[in-house]
């Protein structure tokens, strides 16, 4: 079935439009969910309000890659979902270690979280990552956006893990470099 077919069941409010969305991309969201929440239950929790978030929001919205939907409402859940459990907590997952890679960036007096919420910056970022190369961009994108593991976005991009992490300091650098120059203190 495809995403417009999927999308027009839920305006259609057909409870198949859950049904389809789960049998399509239920391993793509629980990935992403699970490289932030670092639980099987928590990121199981998270798919499913995704898809109760998703029947909420079609209509009015009617996305045109319901995969990037989907996967924008997911992340934004379970970081919701990983700031309410571990509030106190110090938590391993990849969503804290990968914000911990983001403070060489983002010093100034904001929590990463915070920083990378504003709008502005978000332009930014998304500018800088235009000028970046494909592969350099993918990398960013699927350790920073993603949350991938360093080791697991190093496969997909095709190099090692020590090219990766290389790649990624020299990225962080040429970014706080960039968001000097567009006026953010960092």
């Amino acid at each position: 079935m495809t995403d417009k077919e999927i999308v027009l069941l839920y305006h259609r409010r057909n409870e198949e439009a859950i049904l389809r969305t789960r049998e399509k991309y239920e391993k793509y969201l629980l990935k992403i969910a699970f490289n932030i929440l670092n639980s099987d239950p928590d990121s199981e929790e998270s798919v499913n309000d995704t898809y109760l978030a998703a029947w909420n929001s079609m209509p009015p919205h009617q996305p045109e890659v319901l995969s990037t939907y989907l996967g924008k409402l997911t992340r934004r859940i379970s970081i919701d979902l990983f700031r309410k459990k571990h509030r106190e907590k110090r938590v391993r997952s990849e969503y804290a270690m990968s914000l911990s890679e983001w403070e060489e960036c983002l010093e100034g007096g904001e929590r990463p979280e915070e920083a990378l919420e504003t709008g502005l910056l978000a332009e930014a970022i998304n500018k800088f990552l235009r000028s970046l190369p494909v592969d350099a961009r993918n990398l960013f994108i699927g350790r920073y956006y993603y949350m991938d593991p360093l080791q697991e976005v190093a496969a997909y991009c095709g190099m090692s893990e020590s090219k990766a992490k290389s790649l990624l300091f020299r990225t962080r650098n040429r970014l706080k470099e960039f968001l000097e120059k567009e006026g953010f203190s960092v």
